[in-house]
């Protein structure tokens, strides 16, 4: 194996910043659940669920444009695998 020297990591200004912005938004989405659930414990808490997943999806989706990753859906079913062989 082939040894190298470490990688040097470097914070950026950007980077703090947005680490900041994203604490603050969970921080301020935690007091809005606590303060749903003190009123409203059902109806209010599935629908920050629903929207947790959605942001969620589109943070990943930031990430891998940030990194150039593009998923390609995988070809799924019987018929894909079978369809080069000759019977």
């Amino acid at each position: 194996m082939l040894r190298r020297k470490p990688t040097r990591l470097e914070l950026k200004l950007d980077d703090i910043e947005e680490f900041e912005s994203i604490r603050k938004d969970l921080e301020s989405r935690k007091k809005q659940r606590e303060e749903a659930e003190a009123t409203t414990p059902g109806e209010e808490t599935a629908a920050a669920a629903m929207t947790l997943g959605t942001d969620h999806k589109s943070r990943e989706q930031m990430i891998n444009d940030r990194i150039g990753y593009k998923p390609q859906p995988k070809a799924g079913g019987r018929a894909a695998h079978f369809d080069t062989f000759e019977f």
